[in-house]
């Protein structure tokens, strides 16, 4: 299934978080694609059979910087038949955490884009609990892809 994981990053989390998920679903025999959204257009992914974005939370809930121009490309972007999942950090510290990956969920929704999973929420330290939840994410959306008949048994 050939994936694209589009991820913005500021403390080197949700790149974390992007590479072990990448690894995790190359083991399972996906076709992965890893890009930093400011090196990516949106209309790159109507390319992609899975769509996966890793949006880091800035502030009281916004998307950082780096995401902005990306995001603001997918309304002009058909994700009719594309399925996808979002995950990505944010800082429990703040009273909003990780609204970033609720706000990249519903700009996916809007364009068509089937959401397979709920979205990933971590906070903000690279760690092996963070690397074990990245590892399960990336199993359940290969269970549901397999579930759904888009992966071969």
């Amino acid at each position: 299934m050939k994936t694209i994981i589009v991820y913005s990053t500021m403390t080197g989390t949700t790149e974390f978080m992007a590479e072990q998920i990448a690894a995790a679903l190359t083991e399972a025999g996906y076709a992965v694609d890893i890009a930093e959204s400011t090196n990516t257009s949106a209309h790159e992914l109507t390319g992609y059979d899975l769509i996966l974005i890793g949006a880091n939370t800035w502030d009281e809930g916004d998307l950082w910087d780096e995401m902005i121009d990306f995001y603001e490309e997918l309304p002009e972007v058909d994700l009719t038949g594309k399925k996808g999942a979002v995950f990505g950090a944010g800082d429990s510290f703040y009273e909003h955490f990780a609204t970033a990956v609720d706000t990249m969920e519903e700009a996916l929704k809007k364009q068509g884009c089937e959401l397979l999973l709920d979205g990933l929420k971590v906070d903000v330290v690279p760690d092996e609990e963070i690397e074990t939840a990245c590892k399960d994410f990336a199993r359940k959306l290969d269970l549901r892809c397999r579930e759904l008949g888009l992966v071969q048994q």
